[in-house]
């Protein structure tokens, strides 16, 4: 399927490994040109060099996007590469788990305020021409209660302010939408650690997923490849859950 994303200018952040370097995947897979940042330098430059081969411009940049500054010349460096930013994909997370407030610290600076800077930052490149997409990476997390604490709640606050976005941007034809997803197992990724190391926290885990099986993040990323395309053209606001059924509340 051709999903009409052929040419267009992407940002993924976190884009080294598991769901940000599959969005970029799909997306260069789709013709789109990609810049992608992350902190690791190996990682970022193995995902680079495979970005390659699919024939689009590819920029890659060393980047905590808890540094404003390093963000702003990440995004700038990217806007005088690229001329113009279609689709951005706020992916990176700072993934903490604990309940301390270094926990709570990390989850504000990068899950929400790194995903606010940037957001900020390409509205107006968004708004000069006339179109773009912003989607968030949430989690299942940010839907329902029972995950560690400060993650929850930056993924939930992730979902809030997407949909406020939706709504003022909707009449300058930019959408904006959120994918929670479940859990996702990847080489490297927490579930595969917990696996080899937890055993019984991973199967009491994957016992919640009625499909029996973790998430791979090539699911994840085909899904964010249609919401950013024409072919969701009628979608914005939307937190759509990706997860095998482990979500299991109303809303």
């Amino acid at each position: 399927m051709d999903l009409g994303l052929k040419g267009k200018n992407a940002i993924i952040t976190g884009a080294s490994k598991g769901i940000g370097r599959s969005i970029a995947l799909t997306l260069a897979a789709e013709g789109v040109n990609v810049a992608i940042c992350a902190r690791g330098e190996e990682a970022l430059r193995a995902t680079e060099k495979e970005l390659i081969k699919k024939g689009v411009k590819v920029y890659a940049q060393s980047c905590d996007i808890g540094d404003s500054e390093k963000l702003d010349s990440f995004l700038d460096a990217v806007k005088s590469k690229f001329d113009t930013v279609d689709i951005l994909v706020n992916n990176a997370s700072a993934l903490s788990l604990g309940d301390e407030y270094n926990d709570w610290e990390a989850s504000i600076n990068i899950d929400i305020l790194g995903s606010v800077r940037a957001t900020r930052k390409v509205i107006p490149w968004m708004i000069e021409s006339g179109h773009g997409n912003i989607l968030f990476i949430s989690s299942v997390s940010g839907l329902e209660s029972g995950s560690p604490p400060a993650y929850a709640a930056s993924k939930a606050a992730l979902i809030s302010y997407s949909k406020t976005l939706a709504v003022q941007l909707a009449p300058k034809h930019i959408r904006v939408n959120t994918i929670a997803p479940g859990s996702i197992e990847f080489s490297g990724g927490l579930w595969e650690m917990a696996k080899n190391h937890d055993r019984p926290f991973y199967e009491m885990v994957l016992g919640t997923i009625p499909s029996g099986r973790m998430g791979t993040p090539d699911e994840i990323g085909k899904v964010a490849a249609f919401l950013v395309s024409p072919c969701a053209s009628w979608v914005t606001g939307t937190c759509l859950s990706v997860d095998g059924g482990q979500h299991k509340s109303n809303f």
